[in-house]
């Protein structure tokens, strides 16, 4: 009898032990493809929330974009991404996502050096939705950048709201009219082909998808914000959320102190998911 009993409660405490295990903690890795656009492999970092499971729900996702000359791991090593995210699930402020970083070299992700918007719609989207259990629906997919990032992110909800339901643009490199004598955009090799031509940026800029957008029937949301001393980049964030708001469209500005550096982004960044990611389902 007293073996018997031993037995049960030996077994009763190995179940409590194994339902008391705590989830597989969350994870960042790099993966890389061929891309049929860009005719070579190409990187990109992805974010798996804790618990992530490939064969249940899918998740939402999240696509960020990289600032000029800088790597898409630096959302993780600069930005902090991995804890800020985690505290945000953990917390119940976002759902648990999907995070994919994709690696934009200089590009500023039009199709000009390369064809890297054609390769972001026809060959990133799709290798992320056949190999990740993420949403392949607009309402589970949301875009961000930063700084050239941000350029990309708002052309392509701007081009495609019937993709994403939230966007999130931190020091976004938009410039209205065009790049300061200092921007990077005036010597990347990306708007003119020997030296910066004014007409290719005027094509490639936002407000020349300004009424294309407006005559589709999605509306996409902007987070939008910057630091105080990003003197060129804040006005013409503010003058986005400007003209967005008094169109009707939903918009959020947030200004703080600081430059066009890490530690502003870092500090954007809670509210910049929390806002973009209120769409998903």
């Amino acid at each position: 009898m007293r073996r018997v009993l031993r037995t049960v409660l030996l077994a009763l405490s190995t179940l409590g032990a194994a339902l008391s295990l705590p989830a597989p903690a969350s994870t960042i890795a790099t993966h890389t493809f061929h891309s049929t656009a860009l005719g070579r492999d190409w990187s990109y970092v992805v974010y798996l929330p804790t618990g992530y499971s490939a064969n249940g729900t899918r998740y939402p996702v999240l696509y960020l974009l990289h600032g000029n000359n800088g790597d898409a791991m630096d959302w993780v090593t600069h930005g902090d991404l991995q804890a800020t995210t985690d505290g945000l699930i953990a917390r119940h402020e976002i759902a648990p996502v999907v995070i994919v970083m994709p690696q934009g070299g200089t590009d500023w992700y039009v199709d000009r050096k390369e064809k890297m918007e054609t390769a972001f719609g026809a060959d990133l989207i799709p290798e992320i939705e056949t190999h990740f259990a993420v949403s392949n629906e607009r309402s589970g997919r949301a875009i961000g950048g930063v700084s050239m990032g941000g350029f990309g992110a708002l052309r392509f909800a701007l081009e495609h709201p019937d993709a994403f339901c939230g966007a999130l643009l931190l020091s976004p490199a938009i410039y209205s009219n065009e790049p300061p004598p200092d921007s990077s955009a005036r010597r990347v090799g990306v708007f003119g082909e020997h030296q910066f031509d004014s007409r290719v940026w005027h094509e490639l800029n936002y407000p020349a998808l300004w009424d294309r957008y407006f005559a589709q029937a999605s509306r996409v949301p902007f987070f939008i914000a910057s630091g105080n001393d990003d003197l060129a980049i804040v006005a013409e964030s503010s003058l986005l959320y400007t003209r967005l708001r008094a169109a009707g469209n939903p918009a959020s500005l947030r200004v703080i102190d600081g430059g066009h550096v890490w530690p502003v982004w870092r500090e954007l960044l809670p509210a910049a998911l929390k806002y973009a990611l209120a769409c998903v389902r």
